[in-house]
């Protein structure tokens, strides 16, 4: 069984996809931690993030792997790495690009092959998996999601102006959402939360009222 969770960024989706995950007992794909490792790995080699034959022969040779809540590149545990705001930045660029998209997606699919996920990111629900039995896509305010990051970022000892995270979300946000190959945009079938007064608790509350009656099918 496949559930997906899309939406832009300071939603509360990887948040919510580990919590109904664990509720569950299914596992969790973090498909954006993929994306972010391709931009990673691109950087270190100091290949272009808009050279598409240059990403493709980058992912020849580069093995990526997902796997409890860790994130391998070529066995190389980079769950920390990837989540510098230099590396979200170059994820939404490295993600406009047609062949690293088709790449991953292929990926996407083989890990959820035979397993119940809960696949979280941003073309799941439309792209990814659009058979799956339960879609939600998360939305929040600009200023919700910007406090959200801003509090992520201090945790982890970088401190953040929240207008440079409003300027960097709004441009990351455009060009998610007007891309021409899996733009960011609910599936129609998608059942939309709005978190930016929830609690997740109540998110998660709120998302298992729709699995539950599916897994009694």
């Amino acid at each position: 069984m496949v559930i997906t969770i899309d939406g832009p960024a300071g939603t509360g989706k990887s948040t919510a996809a580990r919590g109904l995950a664990a509720r569950l007992g299914f596992e969790v794909l973090d498909t954006g931690a993929m994306y972010r490792a391709v931009a990673l790995a691109a950087m270190r080699r100091t290949i272009s993030l808009h050279d598409a034959e240059a990403l493709s022969e980058l992912l020849r040779n580069v093995r990526l792997d997902f796997r409890s809540g860790q994130m391998l590149l070529d066995g190389e545990d980079v769950s920390t790495a990837i989540r510098q705001p230099e590396i979200a930045q170059a994820a939404s660029q490295v993600a406009a690009v047609p062949l690293v998209r088709q790449h991953l997606v292929r990926l996407q699919r083989q890990a959820a092959e035979g397993r119940n996920i809960v696949a979280e990111g941003r073309d799941q629900g439309t792209v990814v998996f659009p058979d799956a039995a339960v879609k939600f896509f998360l939305t929040a305010s600009p200023q919700a999601r910007a406090e959200r990051r801003r509090r992520e970022l201090a945790s982890r000892g970088l401190e953040r102006d929240l207008g440079d995270i409003l300027a960097e979300q709004a441009e990351r946000d455009h060009r998610d959402s007007t891309r021409q190959v899996a733009p960011l945009t609910p599936a129609p079938d998608a059942i939309v939360i709005d978190t930016t007064h929830r609690s997740i608790d109540d998110v998660l509350a709120l998302m298992e009222q729709y699995v539950r009656p599916w897994l009694t099918r």
